[in-house]
């Protein structure tokens, strides 16, 4: 496979999780699986711009990526210690 399909396997997935504990009324592991999925789809944003060439854009990306990364760690730390 792909990285693009991959990436838009994990965003379906984390999405659609998302959206089933946004239902049950689990508020914290819904915002658990969306930051989860902005960390993808930045992180695959960032490696896009980067390949197109577009450097300030790819580093803006990345950074968005590692704040969402660092905030996934947070809510796991968080809401499961």
């Amino acid at each position: 496979m792909k990285a693009k399909h991959i990436t838009g396997v994990l965003v379906v997935i984390t999405s659609l999780l998302a959206l089933y504990f946004i239902i049950k009324q689990n508020f914290n592991v819904a915002i658990l699986f969306m930051t989860l999925m902005f960390t993808v789809t930045n992180a695959f944003r960032a490696k896009d711009f980067k390949e197109k060439g577009f450097e300030k854009e790819a580093k803006w990306m990345r950074g968005m990526s590692i704040f969402f990364g660092v905030a996934t760690l947070a809510i796991l730390v968080v809401n499961f210690m």
